[in-house]
């Protein structure tokens, strides 16, 4: 039995393991690079940082000043706090709540479509957007929407009507940012769900056919619930990022978020951008970074634990 349980020891590693371990290879070197050393630049938020000539990054790093907590009084004593703050959340908790209602029904709509083609073509026509960047989407709005020659104004003009200055009505932005989101982001969280609904085992519907269900039931009965999980884990991992700004979304879209259409568009993402073209400290600005990691990491682990409260099984952590 001892050597059975030696033999057994050294054969815990085999070819199997080396070659997952390849495979996983290139996202850990990813993940080193591109998420933990950068993590080193948070000590930056504490510093009075400074350029000197001659020197490297590091060398400036650990020679420039201490500041302590005086970075942050950049953030917390800014006129635009609470504007910047109220827009970043609300928007976020608009787009969850919206985003994944709309995202579920249509996963559900298209999975009840007889003809798999025409199914196809939904879902690629859907999901395509998702690959468009804001840039692009940038340019398309501004055809629609440019006082000079965008289409809504020179359909206004047509009917004898003044043109818009869009880019300076604040109060059609948060639809225009709400809708823009949507047709961006829904075709992708849609395909998630959709992927979850084909998992749902098929004889639970035709018992449910057996019995008289309409298709309202067994969609309340079967689907809803069988996405239940999937949907509170999309929904905690969404909180995580409650605190950030899609930041293609509301700079691009907007051409900088700033003017009279500030108090509708600004996030916290934007405000930190604009003030570092303004020659503002780089030190304050990480400090405004470094508060979004922290308030995103206390919220989605403040989500999990009420998840995990209410519902154990659908917590993530």
């Amino acid at each position: 039995m001892e050597k059975e349980k030696k033999k057994n020891l050294k054969r815990r590693w085999n070819k199997n393991d080396t070659e997952l371990t390849i495979l996983a290879l290139p996202t850990t070197i990813w993940y080193i690079l591109f998420s933990f050393l950068p993590m080193f630049g948070l000590i930056i938020a504490f510093k009075d940082y400074k350029i000197s000539a001659g020197h490297g990054f590091i060398y400036n790093v650990f020679h420039s000043e201490w500041a302590g907590f005086e970075n942050f009084e950049f953030l917390i004593k800014s006129n635009d706090l609470f504007v910047i703050l109220r827009n970043t959340i609300l928007y976020n908790l608009v787009f969850i709540v919206v985003g994944t209602i709309l995202a579920v029904a249509l996963a559900m709509m298209i999975s009840e479509l007889w003809s798999k083609r025409k199914s196809k073509v939904y879902q690629t026509l859907m999901f395509f957007p998702y690959f468009m960047s804001w840039v692009v989407a940038a340019y398309f709005l501004d055809a629609f929407l440019n006082q000079d020659n965008g289409l809504i104004n020179g359909m206004l003009r047509d009917a004898g009507n003044d043109p818009i200055q869009w880019y300076m009505t604040a109060g059609v932005w948060p639809f225009i940012l709400i809708f823009m989101y949507l047709w961006k982001s829904t075709g992708y969280n849609m395909v998630i769900y959709l992927a979850n609904i084909s998992g749902i085992d098929g004889t639970l519907y035709e018992a449910a056919v057996m019995d008289g269900a309409s298709k309202w039931q067994q969609a309340r009965f079967i689907t809803l619930p069988c996405l239940k999980n999937v949907v509170i884990m999309m929904f905690i991992l969404n909180v995580g990022k409650v605190f950030y700004s899609d930041f293609g979304l509301f700079y691009q879209l907007t051409q900088g978020a700033s003017g009279s259409i500030f108090n509708t568009t600004a996030t916290i993402d934007t405000f930190v951008f604009n003030n570092l073209q303004s020659n503002m400290p780089v030190g304050m600005t990480s400090a405004a970074t470094f508060f979004q990691s922290v308030a995103c990491c206390i919220t989605i682990l403040l989500a999990n634990w009420i998840v995990k409260k209410i519902d154990e099984d659908s917590a993530i952590i």
